[in-house]
């Protein structure tokens, strides 16, 4: 993955996600995706005020020499215009376009209260578009096991179990797996690093620690780029994000389920699910093993199948009382 530096931007946007990694504190992806929202608004700015040429294709809009003069252009009205645009010309979902009112809301307001270069904040007044909630997919104890069975006998097999079992056991992101080093594992927990580089400890079970066991007796040592990192590629290096995700996509499909609906992060939610449900896990036990930061973010995987919502009805106490059955029906 590319750092910030390696882009071409303006000075004033750089200056912003510079803000945001040192004084906010912000992970490089968290800033990466920033940086991609406001290019996106930037190159849609050109257009909008004819600026470049129509036919030049979008993806290929310079910003750089997006200045001061022509942000202080910017009116509530042009912001809700590119709503409208990245909704209708690039289809992009509420999940998507809320997270672009963030950015411009976030990079706005330090433009008018930090660095005091603007009079007035025309994000002040820009509302954010309804997310419907849904349940999050995730996978059954059938289907986890189903999907765990899928690894085969093969050169990284041992490897690829263990990603597995670690996902469908612990929760934990993506990018908290290709991140583990050797180091991190000690009396039976692992010490992960989440989002905004906050450190938590999460327990192993003996599944985890079994599958972590057998990987490190066929772990390469020879020739390793990154000798503390624990999951190692067939180069001998970290294994990436998009190495994980292709592994789990290939069990997906080996398990026999939908590559299209489950992905490393439905094994997070199918964690999740699993110990609330079964573990009886209180929410705020459940809040720190998946290092979130707020608790209604954990809510969402406390959701109930039917069935338990059955039995949440039947278990009441005055489920069995009907008048056939009472002994003392009122008078006629």
């Amino acid at each position: 993955m590319k750092n910030i530096s390696d882009y071409e931007m303006p000075l004033i946007l750089r200056d912003f996600l510079n803000y945001l990694q040192t004084i906010k504190g912000k992970s490089i992806n968290t800033v990466q995706v920033y940086f991609y929202d406001l290019r996106v608004f930037f190159r849609f700015l050109k257009i909008h005020n004819n600026l470049v040429d129509k036919n030049l294709e979008f993806d290929q809009i310079d910003i750089c020499d997006v200045d001061l003069d022509l942000i202080k252009t910017v009116t509530l009205s042009d912001l809700y215009a590119f709503m409208s645009y990245v909704s209708n010309n690039r289809d992009n979902t509420s999940y998507a376009r809320a997270r672009k009112v963030a950015s411009l809301k976030s990079f706005f307001n330090y433009l008018f209260n930090k660095a005091k270069l603007l009079s007035v904040n025309p994000a002040s007044e820009l509302e954010s578009p309804k997310i419907l909630k849904r349940l999050p997919r995730y996978l059954n104890v059938e289907e986890s096991k189903q999907l765990l069975s899928s690894v085969d006998t093969g050169t990284y097999s041992e490897r690829d179990f263990a990603i597995l079992t670690l996902f469908l056991n612990c929760g934990m992101r993506l990018s908290e797996l290709v991140g583990i080093n050797l180091s991190n594992i000690k009396n039976n927990a692992l010490t992960v690093i989440g989002k905004g580089d906050k450190e938590r400890s999460v327990p192993l079970n003996s599944a985890c620690l079994e599958a972590i066991e057998a990987y490190m007796k066929v772990r390469p040592v020879n020739g390793v780029k990154d000798k503390n990192a624990l999951f190692i590629s067939g180069r001998k290096q970290r294994i990436s994000k998009e190495s994980v995700q292709k592994i789990v996509k290939k069990y997906i499909k080996q398990a026999g389920l939908d590559p299209q609906r489950y992905s490393t992060h439905k094994l997070r939610h199918t964690a999740a699910t699993l110990m609330y449900r079964y573990g009886k896990v209180d929410i705020r036990a459940l809040q720190e093993l998946l290092g979130h930061e707020s608790i209604s973010t954990t809510e969402i995987y406390t959701h109930l199948d039917k069935q338990q919502l059955q039995d949440a009805v039947d278990s009441n106490p005055l489920s069995g009382f009907s008048r056939s059955k009472d002994k003392n029906p009122p008078h006629q």
